[in-house]
C-alpha cells in the first residue's frame, strides 16, 4: 500500500490564539511538511485547489513544481484539479511541466469540486456542469493519449488536429476523486481510471457502496480488475500518546467542522462527537500509530485500497504538530501496516497452496 498526504493549505485563525498565519509562511510550512514526508518514506503528498482567502493555494502545480525541487521520490499530485472550471489543455501543459521537473513523479487527481468560487471567477454554466466536466474529462484522457488531437464537444470549442506540448515522458496518471456523488465512482470505473475516494463522515462501512460500484463499472466496461486502484482519503492526525494527539488535534478539527455547521445552522461539534468519529468503525483515522495502523489495516478490509492519504493539517493545526504526525505516518504507522499485509497476502497464499495439495490428493485417491 501507497501512503502520502493532502493538504488545502488553510489560512484560518488559530482558535487558541487568534492569529492567522500568512500565506508565505503557510507556503513554507507546507514545503517543509512535503520534504519532510519524502524523507520518511511518504509515497505521495497532494495539494488542493481554492479561490478564496482563506486557503493558500490556487494553483497546486506551482507549489508541487516548487516541492519537486526539494524532493527526490515522492509522487505530486492535485488534490484535486476542479476540471469544470479549468481547461483541459492547460491543466496538461502544466503536469506535464511539472512530470518534466520532477522526473516523472506528477500525477493529477480530478473532480467536480465542493466549493464554487472558481466558477464565478472564470465563468463556465454551472447549469450544464455535469456535461461540461465529462467533456473536459474526456478530453484530458484524449490530450494524454495522443500527441496531436482532434475533438470536439458542445462546451469548449472544437480542436483539429493540434498538438498540446510539451509531452510528459510517459502518461501521467490521472485519478478521479469522489465524495458523496456515486456518478463520480460509476465514471471511473467505466472509463478504467483509479478511484480517490473520500472517506469523512457516517460509518467506513458506509462507503463500500461507492467501491462496489466502481468496481461493477469497471468490470463491465471490459476493465480488469487489477486497473482499478482505489485510494481512500481521510482525515485524520497521529500523536505519541491518545491525549496528547486530542490536545493538539481536536481544537483545530472542531474549527474545520464548526466552519461549514455553522452556515448550516447547525450545533457545535463537540469533544463526545470526535471522540465516536475516532472509533474503529467510523472514518476519522486518529491516535496513537497503534490506532492509526488498526483503523487502516480495518479499512483495508473494508476497501481492499492500494493507497492511503491522510489530510492532518486541517484548520490551523500548528506546524510543529504536524510534522510530528508526518514522521509518525512514515516511520511507524506505513511500515506497521505493510509488514500486516504482507503476512496476510502470505498466509492466504499458503491456503491456497494447502487447498490445491488437498485437491490434488482427493484426485488421486
Amino acid at each position: 500500500m501507497e501512503f502520502g498526504l493532502f493538504t488545502f493549505a488553510e489560512l484560518s485563525a488559530d482558535p487558541l490564539t487568534g492569529i492567522t498565519t500568512s500565506a508565505g509562511v503557510r507556503l513554507q510550512e507546507l514545503l517543509e511538511q512535503v520534504r519532510l514526508a519524502d524523507e520518511v518514506g511518504l509515497d505521495v503528498f497532494g495539494i488542493g485547489e481554492h479561490h478564496r482567502s482563506d486557503f493558500a493555494i490556487s494553483s497546486p502545480a506551482v507549489v508541487l513544481a516548487a516541492a519537486a525541487a526539494l524532493t527526490k521520490r515522492i509522487k505530486l499530485t492535485s488534490a484535486a484539479t476542479v476540471l469544470g472550471s479549468d481547461d483541459p489543455v492547460r491543466v496538461y501543459e502544466q503536469f506535464a511541466l511539472l512530470d518534466l521537473v520532477s522526473k516523472g513523479r506528477a500525477e493529477i487527481m480530478v473532480g467536480r469540486g465542493t466549493f464554487i468560487e472558481s466558477f464565478r471567477l472564470f465563468g463556465p454554466d454551472l447549469i450544464n456542469y455535469e456535461g461540461s466536466f465529462s467533456e473536459k474529462l474526456d478530453l484530458l484522457l484524449q490530450i494524454r493519449a495522443k500527441k496531436q488531437v482532434s475533438w470536439s464537444g458542445r462546451h469548449r470549442h472544437d480542436i483539429n488536429d493540434l498538438g498540446v506540448y510539451p509531452r510528459s515522458e510517459k502518461p501521467i496518471p490521472v485519478w478521479l476523486a469522489a465524495g458523496g456523488c456515486p456518478q463520480s465512482a460509476f465514471r471511473a470505473g467505466s472509463l478504467g481510471l483509479p478511484l480517490a475516494l473520500a472517506v469523512f463522515n457516517g460509518r467506513s462501512s458506509d462507503y463500500t457502496y461507492f467501491v462496489e460500484r466502481y468496481k461493477d463499472a469497471g468490470s463491465s466496461f471490459g476493465f480488469e480488475s487489477a486497473r482499478l486502484a482505489v485510494s481512500v482519503n481521510s482525515h485524520g492526525f497521529i500523536g505519541d500518546s491518545e491525549s496528547t494527539a486530542t490536545e493538539a488535534f481536536f481544537p483545530y478539527y472542531a474549527q474545520w467542522m464548526n466552519r461549514d455547521r455553522r452556515h448550516r445552522g447547525l450545533d457545535e461539534f463537540t469533544l463526545g462527537e470526535f471522540d465516536r468519529l475516532a472509533e474503529l468503525k467510523n472514518p476519522l483515522v486518529f491516535g496513537t500509530p497503534e490506532q492509526v495502523v488498526d483503523k487502516i489495516l480495518y479499512q483495508h478490509d473494508l476497501f481492499g485500497h492500494k493507497r492511503f492519504l491522510m489530510q492532518m493539517s486541517l484548520g490551523a493545526i500548528p506546524h510543529r504538530a504536524v510534522m510530528r504526525s508526518i514522521e509518525l505516518l512514515g516511520t511507524r504507522v506505513a511500515p506497521s501496516v505493510r509488514k500486516a499485509l504482507r503476512q496476510t497476502t502470505a498466509v492466504s497464499m499458503l491456503g491456497n497452496v494447502l487447498v490445491d495439495e488437498e485437491e490434488i490428493l482427493v484426485s488421486a485417491a
